[in-house]
């Protein structure tokens, strides 16, 4: 199966990528990036761990990975009005991976700018007002994980 567009072209500006590197625990960079997230206005409403999962069904000696599935209701209702197809991008996730121990990395696509570029979602001024709105609150908490960062590598 081809692909309609080339991966390799896609700025990840355009998707919205967001990465940072955490100098804490596995379970520590969790809670950080929940409560990051609930600062900036993001709720949590789903939450699990695909390599504790995997490691149990299948075992799949996987590194430790956990999900965060971030939410801000208001964002979300109006993203709803402007297409019912978005909710299959909900929520926004904010991955947490253990790349070594002591080393997190925090990871984050925007499926507003997903849902726009896949034609799931329009492309007038309200989707755009969602795609600021959303990419600022991301922006913000991807600042505050940075921040975090910056003090513990000292």
């Amino acid at each position: 199966m081809s692909l309609p567009i080339d991966p390799a072209e896609i700025d990840p500006d355009d998707v919205g990528e967001k990465q940072a590197v955490l100098e804490m625990d596995h379970e520590e960079a969790i809670e950080h990036v929940r409560e990051v997230c609930e600062e900036v206005g993001f709720g949590i409403p789903v939450e699990f761990s695909p390599s504790e999962l995997l490691n149990e069904k299948v075992d799949a000696d996987r590194d430790p990975y956990y999900v965060l599935g971030a939410c801000n209701p208001e964002i979300a209702d109006r993203a709803l009005d402007q297409t019912l197809r978005m909710g299959g991008l909900f929520p926004c996730n904010m991955i947490v991976w253990e790349e070594e121990p002591g080393r997190q990395r925090v990871y984050h696509l925007s499926i507003m700018r997903i849902a726009r570029l896949l034609d799931i979602a329009p492309d007038n001024e309200e989707w755009g007002d969602i795609v600021d709105t959303t990419g600022d609150l991301t922006e913000e908490a991807f600042e505050k994980f940075d921040s975090v960062d910056a003090e513990t590598a000292h």
